[in-house]
């Protein structure tokens, strides 16, 4: 029997933790779901790792937005939901992103950050009460669509940085998302390796700069 859900997740140099993340997702495997993991050209562990935990793992052309497309185009179900490496689905995800998938072309979860800073849930909180008035999701909120929405899209925007962006702004076109209250829960870990605050001014700063027409090439220079 086909899969009604395929879940992406596009790697680079995660093997400090692609195993546990992998583990966590079993369950829903064994209800049918199909996970694809697209690596981008690890030079750690993250492949041997991640074979025999997943139903594919593929080589994909090096960029979140590529091996996500790379794994969407292998993808056997009609409904794809994107997820990173260190973030970690609510129980019976599958069930809750079907549910929604019936009544709306694509959607999100919250979001909870995990990690030492106080200031962690506040940010989680503006995160999604920002994406339920905007309409936009990010990719750390896990997003799903129909395959029908994800191809009359043209999928990922091939760009380097705000690819998430991008196709929420094309989704939302077709109507607005499933912004599903269950949360997800994702690592802080680039937040504390940057700083806290110095991560939200830049975030802030990127966003800006994105809406007023700055290339996601000058972006991804930035960012890095």
């Amino acid at each position: 029997m086909n899969a009604a859900l395929s879940i992406v997740m596009p790697v680079l140099n995660e093997a400090g933790g692609i195993a546990a993340t992998l583990q966590s997702l079993q369950p829903l495997r064994a209800r049918g779901v199909e996970l694809i993991v697209v690596d981008g050209g690890s030079h750690d562990a993250t492949v041997p790792q991640a074979q025999g935990l997943a139903d594919r793992v593929i080589t994909g052309p090096r960029g979140r937005a590529r091996q996500m497309n790379a794994g969407a185009a292998v993808a056997s179900a009609p409904n794809l939901l994107f997820l990173h490496a260190d973030t970690r689905l609510p129980e019976r995800a599958d069930e809750l992103v079907q549910r929604a998938l019936a009544a709306h072309p694509w959607g999100r979860f919250d979001v909870c950050i995990e990690g030492r800073s106080r200031l962690f849930p506040l940010i989680a909180a503006l995160m999604n009460r920002r994406s339920c008035w905007t309409g936009i999701a990010t990719g750390d909120q896990a997003m799903f669509v129909t395959r029908a929405a994800f191809d009359a899209a043209g999928g990922f925007p091939d760009q380097p940085l705000m690819e998430d962006i991008e196709l929420s702004r094309r989704l939302r076109r077709m109507g607005p998302p499933a912004c599903l209250r269950q949360r997800v829960a994702t690592s802080g870990r680039r937040w504390e390796q940057r700083g806290v605050w110095r991560t939200i001014v830049l975030m802030w700063r990127l966003r800006w700069l994105y809406w007023r027409g700055a290339s996601p090439e000058r972006l991804a220079a930035l960012y890095r």
